[in-house]
């Protein structure tokens, strides 16, 4: 795989955490979250690095409905 590379079930369980965020269910988000293996995991913190952010602000952002 190349590197940086994020699986398309990677990214269906990233929509899901960020669904299960902005729906406050936190358990459900987490879980979403464990399911992310590693290398895509690798590409998901490049890809939010190179806009400036990470995880937990794109979460809170999807909790709150903006940024804080």
């Amino acid at each position: 795989m190349p590197p940086h590379t994020i699986r398309p079930l990677a990214a269906i369980h990233l929509r899901e955490a960020l669904q299960a965020a902005a729906d406050h269910q936190p358990a459900t988000a987490l879980a979403a979250l464990m399911h992310i293996d590693n290398d895509s995991w690798t590409a998901i913190e490049h890809r939010l690095s190179l806009l400036g952010t990470d995880l937990i602000d794109v979460l809170t952002h999807a909790t709150t409905g903006g940024p804080q």
